[in-house]
């Protein structure tokens, strides 16, 4: 079939063409190709050479998959042409294995229909800015729901942890991280944290009229920092909805893997997590999201993003740091080295379960129901283990009021639950998907949705078993392999009270003081850049 001759009409017969025309390749002046800007898309054709012929492959971008676009001229004082490029994430077929993920592709292309350097710039101006308007007007949504934006341009506030994982994280913000807020126009200032709990006390003290977003390039242990400081300020109600955004520069990255999660897009860890969730940080549609009001025994409350782990998670999450160096392996190491030695920890379990109820799994159907007084918030801990003393901070005095949880000292209430067994392999709250980057823990969570995901296992469960409930996490699935001893509940309350005098309690990855717990979800309280 012979091809073509150029038509305008011809380039996209979907949409009506908004922008027509021909340029020459950036790379190659002896290459030009027609180009085409619809409503929701950019078409590119090469055109052959020496009759104007269009080839017969033709490149079609979604805007929904761009992140920004540019226009330029050179240095070089010789050369009139001007130029403008077009930076996409389309999700790609990877080339090593099977699956896709999303892979950067720039469009480049030169302006040089004229010997004056100034109307060619404007052109490419012309361009850049018919770009960037069509993708602020593709409006998403979520289940029918406008999403909210970032205001543009976008002022961010940076925060790196040079010490995070593999010590990797300043080189990932030195690569491809700044390379793509440049492709996007994001301004930011980069803040590199020299200590801990440094950006808790940069957030906390910090105007924040000058910032319109805050990012962190880190594990989870960062974002926990930034939360606490911005409900440690005298006007935390504002300050808690500024727009937070995370890029996975740490071991765990599980709210990383989360946010990813949400978008809808396939499993991915390592260097295609930190495109995706640099991809969905360009884009700046903010959701809510909830947090978890956390009481420990001494009266310090904290709050939480993730989870709170009580045993076997908890153990493998402190004591895995000795792994860092080798990354998110360090987990899998964590987990075999406390298979080798399981433990049972003791203790009383109770909560108040979410009104739906849906989705509850588990061989016990149905905690002991109270009413009351015997079950009190009760310190049966002589004392706390020296690393917990060492990591404990300062008390927030502000935040929502916790209507769900009673006094430290006083029971609970007779709608809340008592769980029967007081023998445990694990207890592990969560209220966003993943706990790592590849563990799937609460599949059905979501950013906004005001429920915690109550897992328990009870005691008696073998290696065996309890290696294959991992193993089963990694696809979201251990919830539908009918093991007896796990329980799943979905509530929004809790309390934990552990009989033995030493052990270990994680909120988000992080050790907190060891001891008698109470918490409660806040839904939508705070703001998270999302997919």
């Amino acid at each position: 079939m012979e091809p073509k001759k150029v038509d305008p009409s011809l380039i996209n017969d979907s949409s009506q063409v908004v922008l027509y025309g021909e340029f020459l390749a950036a790379d190659n002046p002896k290459v030009k190709f027609v180009v085409s800007l619809t409503e929701t898309d950019l078409a590119v054709q090469k055109l052959l050479a020496p009759s104007p012929v269009l080839g017969r492959s033709r490149q079609t971008f979604n805007l929904k998959d761009c992140v920004g676009a540019r226009s330029y001229r050179e240095d070089d004082n010789e050369d009139s042409g001007a130029y403008f490029s077009v930076y996409f994430y389309p999700l790609k077929k990877r080339w090593m294995s099977t699956g896709v993920s999303r892979q950067r592709v720039e469009q480049c292309f030169q302006v040089a229909s004229v010997q004056d350097p100034r109307a060619n710039l404007e052109e490419a101006d012309k361009w850049a800015r018919a770009i960037q308007q069509r993708m602020g007007l593709l409006q998403p949504s979520r289940d029918g729901v406008l999403l909210s934006e970032v205001r543009r341009p976008c002022r961010v506030m940076l925060l790196v942890n040079p010490q995070s994982g593999k010590g990797q994280a300043l080189a990932l913000y030195n690569g491809p991280v700044q390379r793509m807020l440049h492709e996007a126009g994001v301004p930011h200032t980069l803040f590199i944290t020299e200590r801990k709990n440094h950006a808790r006390e940069l957030v906390r003290e910090a105007d924040l009229s000058q910032w319109d977003a805050l990012v962190i390039i880190s594990g989870d242990g960062l974002l926990y920092e930034v939360v606490n400081g911005l409900l440690e300020r005298e006007d935390w109600e504002q300050a808690i909805h500024t727009p937070l955004g995370i890029l996975p520069g740490g071991s765990g990255n599980a709210l990383a893997a989360s946010i990813h999660h949400y978008s809808g897009g396939p499993l991915v860890s390592s260097e295609e997590l930190l495109v995706s969730c640099g991809f969905i940080l360009c884009k700046g549609l903010v959701s809510r999201m909830d947090l978890t009001s956390v009481h420990l025994g001494s009266g310090q409350r904290l709050f939480s993003f993730l989870s709170l782990a009580w045993g076997f998670v908890a153990d493998v999450d402190v004591e895995s740091e000795k792994y860092r160096h080798v990354g998110a392996a360090r987990f899998t190491v964590g987990t075999l080295v406390r298979l080798a030695s399981l433990r049972v920890y003791r203790g009383r379990l109770s909560y108040l379960p979410a009104d739906d109820g849906d989705g509850d799994t588990g061989a016990e159907r149905g905690a002991i129901p109270t009413g009351g007084g015997e079950h009190t918030f009760r310190n049966t801990c002589s004392s706390n283990n020296a690393l917990n003393t060492k990591r404990r901070e300062t008390p927030s005095l502000y935040g929502p009021a916790d209507s769900l949880l009673p006094p430290a000292d006083g029971p609970v209430s007779g709608d809340w639950a008592v769980v029967p067994e007081e023998d445990f392999v694990l207890m592990l709250a969560m209220y966003q998907s993943c706990l790592a980057e590849d563990l799937l823990a609460a599949p059905n969570a979501a950013l906004d949705q005001g429920v915690i995901h109550l897992m328990y296992v009870k005691a008696g469960i073998s290696r065996a078993s309890l290696l294959k409930l991992f193993l089963a996490m990694e696809k979201g699935t251990h919830l539908a392999t009918g093991c007896p001893h796990l329980v799943y509940r979905r509530v929004r309350a809790l309390r934990l009270e552990p009989y033995a005098a030493k052990g270990l309690i994680t909120v988000d990855g992080e050790a907190v003081e060891y001891g008698p717990v109470q918490a409660q979800v806040h839904r939508g309280l705070a703001r998270m850049i999302t997919g």
